[in-house]
């Protein structure tokens, strides 16, 4: 992956870049490399059979009107109502040469071991992220592998100690809830730090930040990149790129 020290912060298309084309989609995903971002977020949930596929909904009320769970329908129907939808092995090969970040929205430790073998066997295991949404997770995680960068997930963002000590490289931080004092909490644990913009909904509340999940303008963007984090994650990458020329910190 790109080093966050040489070019600032690096941009992760959210969904893949959900400003860009259908979220979570290989559109998507050559959208954002197009736009200039370094890595690529998709988020895995499990089938009835067993298959992890890039879905960020736990039903699919919000892209297919149907308001079953992911978990209750098989791999074939799931692709007849989300076409485009992609298999974690799809996902990894359609992210190449950027690095992937994997929102495992799951819970179940079980699911680690054939995560991290997929990784492993498609030689992705340099240039991917494993999100994961709880401490315990994280340590499960390192316990099954060494190797692996990790990012917590957590909704405590003052669990930056903790987060280190059960093996996390990246930790998250909300823009609401991004200060000085959390960010240099951060990297004084020796993780890298992760913004992640707009409120923690879909739909937006009144207030600080006033958009939901992945969106920002340019004045909120220009304060998050004011505390310095190693990356922003945003539906449209192009905009974290666009300002990082702008204040002389371009890749180029």
């Amino acid at each position: 992956m790109p080093n966050p020290e040489t070019i600032g912060p690096l941009a992760i298309a959210h969904r893949g870049g959900a400003l860009l084309a259908q979220e979570n989609t290989a559109e998507a995903f050559r959208a954002a490399a197009a736009a200039g971002a370094e890595m690529v977020e998709t988020d895995l949930r499990l089938t009835s059979d067993n298959h992890l596929v890039c879905l960020h909904d736990a039903d699919l009320t919000r892209i297919a009107q149907d308001s079953r769970q992911v978990t209750d329908i098989d791999l074939a129907a799931l692709r007849s109502l989300v076409p485009g939808m992609m298999t974690i092995d799809e996902a990894i090969t359609a992210s190449a040469p950027l690095g992937l970040l994997l929102d495992i929205k799951l819970l179940d430790p079980a699911v680690l071991p054939p995560i991290l073998a997929i990784v492993k066997a498609t030689g992705a295991l340099q240039r991917c992220v494993l999100g994961l949404r709880d401490i315990a997770l994280v340590a499960a995680a390192r316990a099954l592998s060494s190797d692996v960068a990790l990012l917590a997930l957590t909704t405590d963002p003052g669990a930056a100690s903790e987060a280190r000590d059960a093996g996390a490289n990246w930790f998250r931080l909300w823009q609401a809830d991004a200060t000085e004092e959390r960010m240099a909490a951060i990297h004084t644990a020796g993780m890298r730090s992760v913004i992640m913009v707009g409120q923690s909904r879909s739909v937006a509340l009144p207030g600080y930040p006033r958009f939901p999940v992945g969106r920002i303008d340019t004045d909120g963007l220009r304060r998050v990149m004011a505390l310095r984090p190693d990356a922003i994650m945003l539906d449209d990458p192009h905009l974290l790129v666009t300002a990082r020329t702008v204040t002389g910190l371009s890749p180029d």
